[in-house]
Order: structure tokens, then C-alpha cells, then sequence
């Protein structure tokens, strides 16, 4: 799955004859097209399903895939993550990246490691780093005055927080 990137996932069955409706990830509505197949999560396989048709709006979207042409059909697949290859997707610039991206990125504060980013939360307004130390989690909102820094050769984060927003003792 390091080819891919999670785009979304199919929310519920839409109408009788087998479509479905997706949730995006930021950014990723314009990455489907019935030119590009959509890889499926299945008992952590990547299946590819082929779209034969797609109406798009806003970061949701109804999709009938190929093959998938009863209602039935269509809820089985409610739930189920989607993928993208990560070729379709422009680099990131400097200073910029995606979300999958830095997982397992390091944190640093004046050269004290802080950990290790676990997962980024996104459902909120602001960004979420979900920071993990010795079975110890806390959170740094990315879109903020504390990340001074981002090395993607080196994997970092460089932060500056304000006192007590985390305690790691």
C-alpha cells in the first residue's frame, strides 16, 4: 500500500442500481475519473474497481463502479477504504505535504525529540499531529504558529509550544 494513498471512503449505497457515495480526503475529489480505477481495501488486499461513472460535488461524490449493479451489492461496500496511486498526485512544494506523508515524521523541540507522528486528525477545522512518546499521545494543530519547521529529507518536524500544552512526564 506504500503506491497508494487513501482517498476517501464509501459512505452508504445510492438508489437501486449499484451506485455508491464516497467521502473524500481534502483535496483528493479531483483525483477520480473513469479513466483511473479506485483500489478498494479488501482483507487488506488493494482490489482495483473500475468506475463507469462518477458525479462529483464539493469533497463527496456518487461513483458506479463496474460490476457492482444491485443496491445490495453497493452496501456491502459501505465502509470500505479507498485508495489512489500516489502517481496521480502532484509532488508536494517546499514546505508543503500531504497528510500520509508524515506519518512516522519526528518532532523535535530545541533538540529534545518529542516523538514520533502517529496519524493526522482532519475532521476538525484545524489539523490535528497526533504525537506518540512512550505509549504517551498528544496533539499539535498544523495549521498554527508552532511548526517552524518541516525536513522531508530528514522526516522532522521542528516545533515551538507554548508550555503545558503537552506533559510528557
Amino acid at each position: 500500500m506504500t503506491d497508494h494513498f487513501k482517498a476517501g471512503y464509501i459512505a452508504k449505497a445510492h438508489g437501486i442500481k449499484g451506485a455508491v457515495s464516497i467521502v473524500t480526503e481534502p483535496g483528493c475529489i479531483d483525483f477520480f475519473s473513469v479513466d483511473q480505477p479506485v483500489f478498494l481495501q479488501v482483507k487488506e488486499q488493494l482490489v482495483p474497481y473500475f468506475i463507469e461513472d462518477i458525479q462529483t460535488q464539493e469533497d463527496k461524490a456518487t461513483i458506479k463502479f463496474e460490476d457492482v449493479d444491485t443496491q445490495e451489492a453497493a452496501q456491502a461496500l459501505k465502509g470500505t477504504l479507498l485508495f489512489l496511486p500516489k502517481s496521480l498526485r502532484p509532488a508536494s512544494g517546499r514546505g508543503e505535504f500531504y497528510f500520509d506523508e508524515i506519518i512516522g515524521y519526528s518532532v523535535q523541540e530545541n533538540e529534545v525529540m518529542l516523538g514520533k507522528v502517529e496519524r493526522v486528525v482532519h475532521e476538525q477545522v484545524n489539523p490535528l499531529l497526533i504525537v506518540v512518546k512512550d505509549e504517551k499521545e498528544f496533539a499539535i494543530p498544523i495549521n498554527s504558529p508552532f511548526i517552524l519547521s518541516v525536513n522531508k529529507s530528514k522526516k522532522l518536524f521542528t516545533v515551538s509550544l507554548p508550555e503545558g500544552l503537552i506533559d510528557l512526564d
